[in-house]
């Protein structure tokens, strides 16, 4: 028996409803769940699908003894971006940060926007040096893109902070917190950079 769009099944109390891929119900809940993992305004991975993601990538690279890394990066001085150019000049430069990124990464890589104006990239299969190539190349298009808003021009750069998954069996949080520790770094040594 092949089932059919809206068929129902009963298997004992419980009643399902097939639904077929092409339905309009089915597009419905497509994009309810869209709507709920990525940001609205860069058109990214959200912080929520981010912290779902890293957990499954972490459970791989320890399943398949693979490596993984994180970058971090901060738009630099973003509150005085706000405060020169106003807000919407502010969120015309995150929409361009992310789109630059996300021309420089893997299809493979994940990338989410992780806070106001941060952004995380996992990179599966990626060790540090390799990491910090990526996080390098994307800091140079940052620094070289010219944003503009309004006929002005705005200078932008971003400081990026990588870390790698130990061995030691770390999770999620150190992996953060490590990659957090770095950008910190980045930014204490002058922006603009690389740790």
């Amino acid at each position: 028996v092949q089932l059919r769009n809206n068929d129902l099944i009963k298997v004992g109390r419980t009643v399902f409803k097939f639904i077929a891929h092409n339905n309009i119900e089915a597009a419905y809940h497509d994009e309810i769940y869209r709507l709920t993992t990525v940001d609205g305004l860069t058109q990214i991975n959200n912080r929520r699908f981010f912290d779902e993601a890293i957990e499954r990538e972490i459970s791989r690279s320890r399943r398949y003894n693979r490596t993984l890394s994180l970058v971090l990066i901060d738009v630099d001085h973003f509150k005085r971006i706000n405060d020169t150019f106003g807000h919407l000049a502010g969120d015309a430069v995150l929409k361009e940060v992310a789109s630059a990124i996300k021309k420089r990464i893997r299809k493979e890589d994940l990338l989410a926007r992780y806070g106001g104006e941060e952004f995380a990239v996992l990179t599966p299969e990626v060790d540090q040096k390799g990491a910090l190539a990526m996080a390098e190349k994307v800091r140079k298009v940052v620094e070289k893109h010219e944003f503009n808003f309004d006929a002005e021009r705005i200078p932008v750069t971003i400081s990026c902070g990588v870390s790698t998954l130990g061995k030691k069996g770390d999770g999620a949080e150190a992996l953060v917190q490590r990659a957090d520790e770095k950008l910190y770094e980045a930014k204490e040594a002058g922006r603009n950079q690389v740790c």
